[in-house]
């Protein structure tokens, strides 16, 4: 495991201010993000927690698994969750060189944008959203995908639910011990954070919704 914090450090977010790491608002609200899916044994499940109590998040897809399971996919979107690119090949940006990083990323919104529009008969996304996976990117990607209109999200919170190291016990205290009002929130629905994931998130979607907080997805 890295060394990094479950909280985001306010000195990360003030190096790279014009990524997305919250959202400023007044009511009580926490947008939930999912990476890695669409996840067959892990995403219907998601999907089916989250139904339950009404909430709505944002899924950054990995270009691939959406071509392995396009029906997880439209399941997303059917239920009226928000889409973002986490790449085709869940690339490092540390370690690609800028132009095949941007393409891959670019080939992925294609897919995204053309299963939309299967779905649901629209042009495309209105916005167009991006997490690196890792969280790793050099500066001159950042800049690329900005000047082609993507929003690069960050988070404010991660709950570690991937780590093996990380009990299911720490990984909810990583989250209520952190989020507030406008949190973007990282979980993974992937095989790996399946096991913490499925302990946390009910708890999670439960300690804040008894608050008195709504879940909603990115719109930016």
């Amino acid at each position: 495991m890295e060394l990094i914090p479950a909280k985001t450090p306010k000195l990360i977010t003030s190096l790279f201010p014009s990524y997305v790491w919250n959202i400023p608002t007044k009511e009580n609200t926490i947008f939930l993000t999912f990476d890695d899916g669409p996840t067959p044994e892990v995403t219907m499940w998601t999907l089916d927690i989250l139904k339950k109590f009404n909430a709505k998040a944002t899924f950054f897809c990995i270009g691939s698994n959406i071509d392995k399971h396009p029906e997880i996919f439209q399941s997303i979107v059917n239920d009226d969750h928000g889409i973002g690119n986490h790449t085709y090949n869940h690339l490092k940006g540390w370690k690609t060189n800028t132009k095949t990083y941007i393409k891959d990323i670019e080939k992925t919104q294609d897919l995204i944008n053309k299963k939309i529009r299967a779905i649901n008969n629209l042009d495309t996304l209105n916005t167009k959203l991006f997490r690196p996976p890792y969280g790793k990117l050099i500066p001159r990607q950042g800049k690329a995908l900005q000047n082609l209109n993507y929003k690069i999200i960050m988070w404010n919170v991660l709950s570690f639910d991937w780590d093996s190291s990380t009990s299911k016990e720490k990984c909810f205290d990583n989250i209520i011990s952190n989020a507030k009002r406008g949190s973007i929130i990282v979980f993974h629905d992937s095989l790996k954070a399946s096991t913490n994931l499925k302990y946390c998130l009910p708890k999670v979607l439960n300690h804040f919704s008894k608050m008195g907080y709504t879940f909603k997805s990115l719109t930016l």
